[in-house]
């Protein structure tokens, strides 16, 4: 849509699967030996699939088990919006639950299946950007404070209905898997997971999660900026969230196409996926995130409390990616195994992959960076002063290089080179020849359409 704008057992299944996700995300192709990653019986399932024991954060203490308790009557197969969000019921309810998504979901239909547009969110709140624009001009309306007024109150009006119908609630002890050969995903929507434990969220594309009514402020940088509201997936106070296998992208509708308004950018894409509001006990693994500016946020502000935002990245593909792969703020992340491809891409253009501010204490380690003549090794990493980065094995272009030595030796606030813990759940963790071999490797095993039952 364009805008106006492990518990169990440690064995692992292993499956011959041809890549069909991976090609449509031009990450690679074949037919390979797959890792599902899981902790599980042999007799069990895709959808009954666990966290393995040791993957990350998000197997620590009770580990994460999603909705693999679920009877019969809260196991659902669902191919539509209304369906989606009958299955996810009450966020409040605390049922497990298995939700198989079967082919992709259009979140902006109404419950008959009738496609919505922008115009529709706007029709009856009085709002158009026309009347936005000329009400709120800097030449005329200034640059000292927010839009307030009738078209400010109409566009959030609009944007309240738009959410009312994009916006899925998951609630606690939810497993929600994409049907493998179904083209399983969710677009123009969010799933938003907020203050609950144990979530698993596996094998689904995320596309084209659009906002239609941006809001301008003026105070935003020294020219302002268009923000929008909707990540693809939000965790916001979320525990024990384990993301796999799933790709991410602004696709069909790339930020290229944005017009300009006030000489800014009209963004209609917020985050990929958001880790926020003291989450914590998270792993993202075996992803692919491609075509989009602010990818991933671990912490939505410099004052977010201590002792949470604990969250292992690992074996996921990130291309044609801007910034935010991810930015840290306050919490302790593990980076690992993971595939940066910084060549520009569709139009967008690396200015960081990773950013460690407010104290965050990062650990990156075994990563690959492919990384153009064009794109200075320096610019792979940004922070404010306060964040640690303490990197080792990193390749660039298959050479082992010293990321925060290059980053330090080019910027005036230096990123600091110790942490103050040690990572321990760290199953799979690849090193040596391996790391090498990871734009290859992850090209045939990352991102939505891999799994097999």
């Amino acid at each position: 849509m364009v805008a106006p704008s492990h518990r169990r057992s440690l064995r692992k299944r292993r499956t011959l699967v041809v890549t069909a996700a991976a090609v449509a995300a031009g990450v690679g192709a074949g037919v390979v030996v797959m890792n599902a990653n899981a902790g599980t019986t042999a007799a069990a399932d895709l959808y009954h699939q666990t966290l393995a024991a040791k993957d990350g954060w998000a197997s620590s203490g009770t580990g994460t088990t999603g909705g693999t308790k679920a009877d019969a009557a809260h196991t659902f197969t669902v191919a539509t919006r209304a369906q989606l969000v009958k299955a996810l019921g009450s966020a409040t309810d605390t049922t497990p639950r298995i939700i198989k998504i079967k082919g992709t979901i259009d979140a902006n239909t109404d419950d008959t299946g009738k496609k919505l547009t922008c115009a529709d969110y706007a029709s009856g709140t009085g709002y158009s950007l026309t009347s936005y624009l000329k009400a709120y001009d800097p030449s005329t309306y200034g640059r000292s404070k927010l839009p307030s007024g009738t078209q400010e109150k109409a566009r959030a009006a609009a944007q309240t209905k738009q959410a009312k119908n994009i916006v899925f609630k998951v609630p606690a002890n939810t497993t929600l898997v994409g049907v493998p050969g179904t083209n399983a995903g969710i677009t123009g929507g969010m799933l938003q997971i907020q203050n609950v434990d144990n979530v698993i969220v596996r094998n689904l594309t995320f596309a084209a999660t659009e906002d239609c009514f941006p809001q301008w402020d003026p105070t935003d940088g020294d020219d302002g900026n268009w923000n929008s509201n909707y990540d693809a997936v939000t965790l916001r106070g979320a525990t024990h969230v384990w993301a796999d296998h799933n790709t991410f992208t602004d696709a069909p509708h790339l930020d290229a196409a944005n017009p300009e308004y006030y000489g800014r950018e009209y963004q209609i894409h917020d985050g990929e996926l958001d880790i926020t509001k003291s989450s914590d006990l998270v792993t993202v693994s075996r992803n692919v995130f491609s075509d989009h500016d602010k990818t991933m946020l671990i912490g939505s502000s410099d004052s977010e409390p201590a002792g949470k935002l604990r969250v292992s990245i690992h074996h996921n593909v990130w291309k044609g990616i801007v910034q935010r792969a991810p930015l840290s703020r306050v919490g302790q992340i593990h980076l690992y195994n993971n595939y940066y491809d910084v060549t520009p891409l569709n139009g967008y253009t690396v200015q960081y992959s990773i950013n460690s501010r407010a104290k965050a204490q990062v650990v990156a380690e075994n990563n690959y960076w492919k990384v153009p003549s064009s794109v200075k090794v320096a610019k792979l990493l940004s922070g404010d002063g306060t964040g640690a980065v303490k990197g080792s094995g990193n390749l660039v272009n298959g050479t082992v290089t010293d990321l925060v030595a290059a980053y330090n030796a080019a910027s005036s606030k230096d990123l600091k080179t110790s942490v103050n813990w040690t990572p321990t759940l760290t199953a799979g963790l690849e090193t040596g020849a391996a790391v090498s071999g990871l734009p290859t490797s992850l090209g045939k095993t990352a991102g939505a359409g891999v799994l097999t039952p």
